[in-house]
């Protein structure tokens, strides 16, 4: 029998559950399959790789070679695979899209421009609450693009290697239920909803300390945060069990309102991403160009925001001209903002 890295994953596995019970569980086979599998290798091998007694399984001597060998050649390999499938699209043209989005507003506007204007394309969507998912995805060869959102000037990971570009640059506002006392008000202090509930979706942004730092500067400790999914926030801001965070794009359902926050304590970046190397970074210009044209669709069904955004030019869509970020800065001393809940 000849060794494959199959057979290395099997060692690994044994290795770090301790058990052959528990490695064959982890890798959806038999016990003894894996049993007579481990036999096979260790026949292969010329000697035990396990001391195995009621308290588990361990290394022998040569154990800990083949698993040292192991732990190198497996994450190799994967590299190996990951940057092949990031280089297999070749040729001058996009066949296919495939967009992953981290609670974004303009995912479905995206794919009807790029439908509209490539009809023969393939185009397929990824959603994810975790911007570093997304951006994984993209390393590993599954996503061509990404959308996610980052508070203020804080930066995605950078250890991913991904060109980042601003599509926009969002206000954060509040959402209520329509009888609420403060849903009649043009700006909510966000002081004044010192006593309320908050409900948020889940993610991996900066959501949790942003917004106490905003709550902090305006002289109060937020009370308790549910943590549930969209539905759940619309269901109960609407029930009047607490308020939300909102993307400014959001329009509201019957029975809520949404209100710019005074003073815009908290705002929201909606980046494009790509990997540098891969046939997608000759076409990101025309993919930003239609994520900013998706934008100002929503934009153009929010007539409130629009609004808004006419005394406050620092906000809205970003012009495709702007440069591309192999990486984005570190935090700056600017406040950083949560993510918004609702897209």
């Amino acid at each position: 029998m000849n060794l494959e890295l199959r057979h290395l994953k099997v060692v690994v596995a044994i290795a770090e559950t301790g058990s052959v019970t528990k490695a064959a569980s982890q890798l959806g086979l038999a016990q003894p399959a894996l049993t007579a599998q481990l036999q096979r290798i260790e026949r292969t091998l010329g000697g035990p790789l396990f001391e195995r007694d009621r308290r588990g399984a361990r290394p022998t001597a040569l154990g800990e070679l083949v698993l040292a060998r192991a732990r190198v050649l497996l994450p190799a390999m994967k590299g190996l695979q990951d940057e092949a499938a990031r280089l297999a699209g070749t040729g001058d043209t996009m066949s296919r899209y495939r967009v992953g989005g981290a609670n974004s507003p303009i995912v479905g506007g995206l794919v009807h421009r790029l439908a509209n204007a490539q009809p023969q394309a393939q185009i397929s969507t990824y959603a994810s609450w975790y911007a570093d998912e997304l951006a994984q995805m993209v390393l590993s060869g599954r996503l061509d693009y990404v959308l996610v959102g980052v508070c203020g000037d804080a930066a995605p990971s950078a250890a991913h290697g991904l060109a980042w570009r601003v599509v926009a640059v969002d206000a954060v506002f509040v959402m209520l239920p329509a009888q609420h006392p403060l849903a009649e008000v043009d700006e909510v202090p966000l002081g004044d909803l010192a006593e309320a509930q908050w409900v948020g979706a889940p993610g991996d942004g900066c959501f949790a300390d942003c917004f106490a730092a905003a709550c902090a500067r305006s002289g109060f400790t937020p009370r308790k945060l549910y943590e549930t999914d969209i539905r759940g926030c619309i269901d109960m801001v609407e029930s009047g069990e607490a308020v939300a965070l909102c993307q400014a794009t959001f329009r509201p359902l019957p029975g809520l309102v949404t209100r710019p926050l005074a003073g815009v304590p908290l705002r929201w970046r909606l980046l494009l991403g790509w990997h540098p190397d891969t046939l997608a970074a000759k076409f990101a210009d025309d993919v930003l160009g239609h994520a900013v044209a998706a934008h100002g669709d929503i934009v153009a069904r929010a007539p409130k925001y629009q609004e808004w955004l006419r005394s406050h030019p620092a906000f809205g869509s970003s012009a495709p001209i702007d440069p591309i970020m192999p990486a984005l800065p570190a935090l700056s001393d600017e406040e950083p903002d949560p993510e918004p809940v609702s897209s």
